[in-house]
């Protein structure tokens, strides 16, 4: 057994001593060094390239969230405009006969001074004439208010009402007996509201 074993040895020795095992040596020693030399070099290059795509995925990120934002501004801004637009063509349709209800106005003022002015006492049967005129144009205001009415076009009497600046013009201020200070004693004449915008203020004089 001693001898076996004496022998192996040999045998080893014999194989790592051999001309060929010597010259085999520096080869493998010199690939092992440039294959960890190509490991080492590959490694800073593969770690540049994942720097450039992750900047280049920001900018992406930053350009994609830029456009989101202009597109969300650009919604918004074409939803306002279309709401004012909508606004302006409603504001027309309600207003844009405001410059003839004005011009009738005028007509319905004078009606009313006419029919006012008329004596009460003097409209009987007894004059018959009179009568009839008196008639006609109470029957052409009534007719003339029913179509302010229709188109929107409301009178404002505020006698006994308190002072609204937005809807009244004070012409004077004066203390008169059982009228509280701040109230309209006096129409001198009457008002309009074309759908809820005053058109035209009730002149009035104001308690004080």
């Amino acid at each position: 057994m001693a001898s076996w074993c004496v022998r192996a040895v040999r045998q080893s020795y014999s194989l790592v001593a051999s001309p060929a095992f010597v010259r085999a040596s520096p080869r493998l020693l010199c690939t092992a060094t440039q294959q960890k030399s190509g490991e080492e070099e590959a490694a800073p290059e593969q770690s540049t390239a994942d720097k450039a795509l992750l900047e280049e995925k920001t900018k992406l990120e930053e350009q994609l969230k830029d456009m989101t934002e202009k597109y969300k501004r650009a919604l918004a801004d074409t939803e306002n405009l279309r709401t004012r637009s909508q606004k302006m063509i409603e504001d027309a349709k309600l207003y844009g006969i405001q410059g003839f209800c004005k011009d009738l106005l005028e007509v319905a003022d004078i009606l009313e001074k006419a029919t006012e002015s008329v004596p009460k006492e003097e409209v009987t049967a007894q004059n018959p004439h009179l009568k009839n005129l008196y008639d006609g144009l109470v029957m052409t205001e009534v007719q003339i208010q029913k179509v302010f009415t229709k188109h929107g076009l409301v009178k404002l009497n505020p006698d006994g009402l308190k002072f609204d600046p937005y809807e009244h013009e004070a012409l004077f201020h004066a203390p008169v007996d059982g009228k509280e200070p701040g109230t309209v004693a006096v129409v001198t004449k009457v008002g309009y509201k074309l759908h809820g915008r005053t058109l035209r203020p009730a002149l009035v004089g104001v308690a004080k």
